[in-house]
């Protein structure tokens, strides 16, 4: 329980971040790995973009969509980067109190419109599925954008708050992290104020957020599932299941870490702080670095993209 009657109150200037517990003098192998999903993050989702963009073929709902996701997690990660890289190369593990706020909020923000894309997505699979005949008359381009702009907006929206709910709580002393950026999970444990307010909203976003979006997916799988049994040729049942498999692998990379992760935020005070922070970069790193492999191999259109793109000849001198 937080004691609000602290004898010394500030507003921390720095905070301090950890990269993995216990493996500090390791660091500087350890950023290997961490280089090489940034590298695989960044070129793989850049790829896919380039390819969505470049050809007029895949300017449709289920590719805006993937277009849409890539971008999310491309966003992410650069919110990561500047401290991930800077801990593990060189060392630098202070990061500025305002600093740590912005990439809370960035995380947080990019992290909820890809949750809210993935529904899209399966929204759009059960529209291709139940009404083929319908589907680009349903969503049409217009909409699909809109979608991404209304998607970005709540993002936004529902996050605005929480930097400044935070500013407001009195710092006593502790400004250590747990984790190699910033989580609002990890800083509301710092204040020594009341929380209540902080931990309300918080739920709110995660409840209107995560919890509204897994639950509307798992209800438009339903939904595809009893389509797709209505179907009597297998042939048909095997092609429209097929159509899903690549967002069905997204989902579950999406959402198996970030449940693992609040479980172990929510009952973890005993489990090992190496755990901590190999939950946290599964929940961060795993979702940008599977999506673009996944997609790559299981969608044909996108396959044969980027084979089309590495395969380019080049003009003879």
């Amino acid at each position: 329980m937080k004691n609000s009657n602290c004898s010394l109150e500030f507003l921390p200037t720095t905070f301090i971040l950890v990269g993995i517990p216990g493996l500090e003098a390791e660091h500087i192998w350890i950023s290997i790995p961490f280089c090489m999903m940034y590298i695989i993050i960044f070129l793989g989702n850049g790829i896919i973009l380039h390819v969505i963009r470049t050809d007029s073929a895949l300017h449709q709902p289920m590719y805006l969509f993937l277009a849409l996701l890539a971008l999310a997690e491309v966003g992410v990660s650069a919110s990561t980067l500047p401290t991930v890289l800077g801990i593990f190369l060189f060392g630098s593990t202070e990061i500025s109190f305002d600093a740590c706020l912005l990439q809370m909020f960035s995380i947080h923000s990019f992290s909820i419109m890809e949750s809210a894309v993935l529904l899209a997505m399966s929204v759009d699979r059960f529209v291709a599925i139940y009404s083929p005949l319908h589907y680009t008359a349903i969503l049409t381009r217009p909409r699909v954008f809109g979608t991404g702009v209304i998607i970005g907006l709540k993002s936004i929206m529902l996050m605005a708050p929480l930097p400044m709910l935070l500013r407001l709580l009195p710092f006593c002393g502790h400004n250590a992290l747990s984790h190699s950026y910033c989580l609002h999970p990890n800083l509301i444990h710092l204040p020594c104020g009341d929380i209540s307010i902080n931990n309300i909203y918080g739920l709110f976003i995660v409840t209107s957020t995560f919890g509204l979006d897994s639950l509307l997916i798992v209800i438009s799988y339903g939904l595809i599932l009893h389509t797709v049994l209505s179907i009597t040729a297998g042939e048909g049942r095997k092609k429209a299941l097929n159509t899903c498999s690549s967002h069905v692998c997204a989902v579950l990379a999406y959402y198996v870490p970030m449940i693992g992760l609040s479980m172990v935020h929510r009952f973890g005070d005993p489990v090992a702080p190496l755990l901590h922070a190999m939950m946290a970069n599964a929940y961060l790193f795993f979702p940008p670095v599977v999506n673009p492999i996944v997609y790559s191999m299981k969608t044909k259109e996108i396959h044969h993209g980027i084979v089309r793109i590495l395969s380019k000849k080049r003009p003879r001198i």
